[in-house]
């Protein structure tokens, strides 16, 4: 367990709080050890019947951590990763998944609104997927879902250039289902998630099952993942990580 994670139930809904806003919400390995958990209880517990996503501070999520990349890069990180079983759980979840996004939502951070229902983002909010960028390849089935949702060419600009799309942009391209202002933001997603919790879950949750390819989604997962763990170990992303620790830019030019 870990303070930089709140979850609580209340009237059928799971919210789950992002609190890390020092390192804007930078999802530890226990982290996604909390966030696993959370979703696991949720397909369990008859008094859980919709899941929500928001964030303390400034920012939804920085993404992963990058101490923790840095550790797997170089060989100093044991133990079991919690990341796998976070990814899995979101491809697994039958109950509805919503998100309430503002500020930076970086790696994961939008990757995983492609696995929710319902996605709402203020303004401000700034999803992008730099995965190139740290030499690495995308994750939790994005390869796949993004191209789906929002075409290859805007895909492939945010995942190989880095691009960032606002919150109103993401709106306008279906990666969310409105902008809303950022302090109505989560009186929004809490009020679409109280309108769901009242509806017959067994009829969402097969709604759910038919709008999506979940052993596809977990297949697709299991590659990427691999691929992900086989570039961690690259020069490239060593220099990557080098170059971000050292506050600089990073040179692949004379990396085999």
């Amino acid at each position: 367990m870990t303070e930089h994670v709140k979850v609580q139930i209340d009237a059928g809904v799971m919210t789950i709080t992002l609190s890390r806003p020092e390192k804007k919400n930078a999802l530890s390995n226990a982290m996604y050890g909390v966030l696993a958990d959370s979703l696991e209880q949720a397909e369990t517990d008859p008094a859980v019947r919709v899941v929500v996503f928001q964030a303390d501070g400034d920012a939804f999520t920085a993404g992963n951590d990058l101490a923790d990349f840095t550790a797997q890069a170089t060989g100093g990180f044991s133990g079991e990763r919690h990341v796998g079983r976070f990814l899995k759980a979101l491809a697994n979840a039958t109950r509805p998944l919503v998100a309430a996004v503002h500020g930076q939502a970086v790696g994961v951070g939008t990757t995983m609104l492609l696995h929710c229902d319902l996605v709402f983002t203020s303004p401000d909010a700034r999803l992008t997927t730099p995965f190139v960028n740290l030499a690495l390849v995308p994750e939790a089935a994005s390869s796949w879902l993004l191209p789906a949702r929002i075409g290859h060419a805007r895909a492939y600009a945010m995942f190989a250039l880095g691009e960032a799309v606002d919150g109103t942009t993401a709106a306008a391209w279906g990666l969310s289902n409105a902008v809303v202002p950022l302090d109505e933001l989560r009186a929004r997603a809490r009020a679409s998630a109280d309108q769901l919790a009242k509806r017959p879950l067994g009829a969402l949750t097969t709604t759910k099952r038919l709008m999506r390819d979940a052993e596809k989604i977990a297949a697709l997962m299991d590659t990427e993942g691999a691929l992900f763990a086989e570039r961690l170990q690259t020069a490239e992303a060593r220099e990557a990580f080098m170059a971000f620790a050292e506050r600089r830019p990073a040179d692949f030019s004379k990396v085999a």
